[in-house]
């Protein structure tokens, strides 16, 4: 019995018929391309998240990028940001002609250290990307206190945290603006790549809107520079049939977790803290353990594939060795990169499964 750290194919047995309609509908309207597809789920997911605009786009990485585009963030303009994050967080920083200022993380929950965030601060900061690691979100009443007192725009980052709550918020409401991907592994995942833009201030839509196609306001005139960035109506039909089953996927990752919690509570391993004000929906469902190659190991020769996210902090990448970061400076994301690692978990993971999972890990003796 194989167990992967993620699967969608007992998804797809399941809903199989579902999503080959959905497909067959787009391939029968004769609209391949921002079409109405893209359209409902532009208004189903912005009012999931009590939002009044959204934005359909190619990419995770690409709704960041038109987000800060759209702020008006660009050249000579910093970014602050961590570096316990998927590349595409800063790739984007900089594709828009910006520079990522990186702050360390909690040790506890894996988030931006706020208290780390002033000192960042100068008068080339234009915004702040707290990014909402594993399915939590991140500090947003003392992030929004500091970014109002600096005049900054909040960009959140929700690639991993499509169904997350703060304050009883959900997750991509919380900043001036945030981004989203539909990646296949993510907790909203089509079966193909997509992003999505979500605000609630009518300028930074309407400026996304022209972004995601060259500029455009009107065919083949661009009122500025812009990119290409088109959410494709296949995609977005299986995203807006997925999108009725999120709750109830979330509910069952929070069961895997907290079978995962109950079992493993008191062993060696330091199990995932779900903070107060929040409601994880565990996105991945991180431990650490200073013997991780080893237990990872074990778990393999059992069949079961573990992840980590991440291995390498990208301020000690070679893409980003140009930010003249050095080891040692941020601590804590260093530690803790040697540390992680993520559990099997998705929606339809078996009881069976996430038992042998339990039982092979006491047997690798944490």
């Amino acid at each position: 019995m194989k167990i992967n750290v993620w699967s969608y194919q007992d998804e797809y047995k399941r809903y199989r018929r579902q999503i080959l309609k959905e497909v067959d509908k787009v391939f029968s309207s004769g609209q391949l391309i921002l079409g109405n597809k893209v359209k409902l789920l532009e208004h189903n997911f912005s009012k999931y998240l009590k939002l009044k605009y959204g934005i359909g786009v190619n990419s995770g990485t690409d709704a960041l990028q038109i987000a800060l585009m759209s702020a008006k963030v660009g050249k000579g303009d910093e970014v602050i940001t961590v570096s316990n994050t998927a590349v595409p967080t800063v790739s984007a920083i900089v594709s828009c002609g910006a520079k990522p200022v990186f702050v360390d993380i909690n040790q506890d929950d894996y988030l931006i250290d706020v208290s780390k965030i002033e000192a960042a601060i100068n008068k080339k900061t234009k915004a702040i990307i707290p990014v909402n690691l594993y399915g939590q979100c991140a500090d947003y009443k003392s992030i929004l206190k500091i970014a109002k007192k600096n005049n900054l725009i909040v960009i959140e980052d929700c690639a991993q945290s499509a169904g997350s709550y703060y304050n009883k918020k959900p997750s991509g409401s919380l900043g001036h603006l945030s981004a989203f991907s539909f990646y296949p592994t993510k907790n909203l995942g089509g079966y193909g790549d997509g992003g999505y833009i979500g605000t609630s201030i009518k300028k930074f839509a309407d400026r996304a809107l022209e972004l995601r196609k060259y500029g455009m306001r009107k065919l083949y005139y661009s009122e500025e520079h812009g990119i290409n960035s088109r959410l494709d109506e296949v995609q977005a039909g299986i995203i807006n049939l997925k999108l009725k089953k999120l709750n109830l996927w979330i509910k069952q990752r929070r069961k895997i977790a907290n079978i995962y919690n109950k079992f493993l509570q008191g062993s060696s391993l330091i199990l995932p803290k779900e903070n107060k004000n929040n409601f994880h929906s565990y996105y991945v469902y991180v431990v650490q353990h200073d013997k991780r190659k080893s237990i990872m190991n074990k778990l393999k020769k059992n069949n079961i594939y573990c992840n980590i996210s991440y291995p390498f902090p990208i301020h000690l990448m070679r893409g980003y060795s140009y930010l003249n970061y050095k080891k040692g400076s941020f601590p804590v994301t260093e530690k803790l990169s040697k540390r992680i690692f993520s559990l099997p978990m998705y929606p339809q993971l078996s009881y069976l499964k996430v038992l042998k999972v339990i039982k092979c890990l006491k047997e690798a003796g944490i």
